[in-house]
């Protein structure tokens, strides 16, 4: 049976295994990724985008250090309660210092980005939300980080999360992504499961061609330090948005 987002209880998603198996430190995907999307910053002025959205945020802090280089306000769009527990607690309490050397790497690649962590971490505005309730147009620039392909086995919903993420910025605006290639069905820790559905650059192309123009698609290889999810590398994307 196809298990789809809704079918997930998201509010139980493994947070410190997910942070301990993937954000530890900086990998070398996550170093490929921050150069690519610290590029794509760099031809932003500081503080060019009034509101950005972080489409399903999760517990990754690196997509919102970035975005803050450009954003004067970035909406971590998240549904799940454990994720949002972690978000509050580091935006609002404390801060891991795990974290600290991806910021100085986004600082290096990017100096918009703002000198200290909890600088950067300071236009983060968290929303306990679904992100299919977003309303269009709201945003001048959406990221997302292994968010659609990794919530759903059934392409077809893969496709309506993608066209849901280009709704969420009014024509014109900007988008920035990151999806996990050919992502199965994996598992986080000794034992939960958790859906996929395998992506590569040329669907990812295919489902973003009608909605975009200005589509850029990149691949990265497989990162041997990572666990092996059996995933072949990651897709990059920018692009900008058309209307939908």
């Amino acid at each position: 049976m196809t298990t789809h987002n809704d079918d997930v209880d998201w509010d139980r998603w493994p947070v410190c295994d997910y942070l301990a198996e993937n954000y530890r430190e900086v990998h070398a995907s996550d170093a490929a990724v921050i150069a690519h999307h610290s590029a794509f910053y760099r031809g932003l002025p500081p503080g060019r985008i009034a509101r950005s959205v972080e489409f399903g945020a999760g517990p990754n802090l690196y997509p919102l250090i970035l975005a803050s280089a450009a954003c004067r306000r970035i909406d971590a769009v998240e549904a799940g309660a454990s994720n949002i527990a972690y978000l509050e607690d580091q935006i609002c309490h404390r801060l891991d210092a795990s974290w600290l050397p991806f910021h100085t790497l986004c600082r290096r690649l990017n100096p918009q980005v703002p000198a200290t962590l909890a600088g950067a971490l300071a236009p983060v505005n968290i929303v306990h939300a679904d992100v299919r309730t977003l309303p269009p147009g709201a945003y001048g620039l959406a990221s997302m980080h292994f968010v659609a392909e990794s919530v759903t086995e059934d392409f077809a919903e893969f496709a309506d999360l993608c066209r849901s993420f280009v709704r969420t910025v009014r024509p014109g605006g900007h988008l920035i992504a990151a999806f996990m290639e050919n992502m199965p069905t994996y598992r986080i820790g000794p034992a939960s499961r958790w859906p996929g559905c395998p992506v590569s650059p040329a669907t990812v192309t295919e489902v973003f061609t009608p909605l975009t123009r200005d589509l850029d698609v990149t691949h990265i290889d497989v990162d041997p330090t990572l666990p092996d999810y059996g995933d072949s590398g990651m897709v990059l994307l920018t692009g900008v948005a058309e209307a939908v």
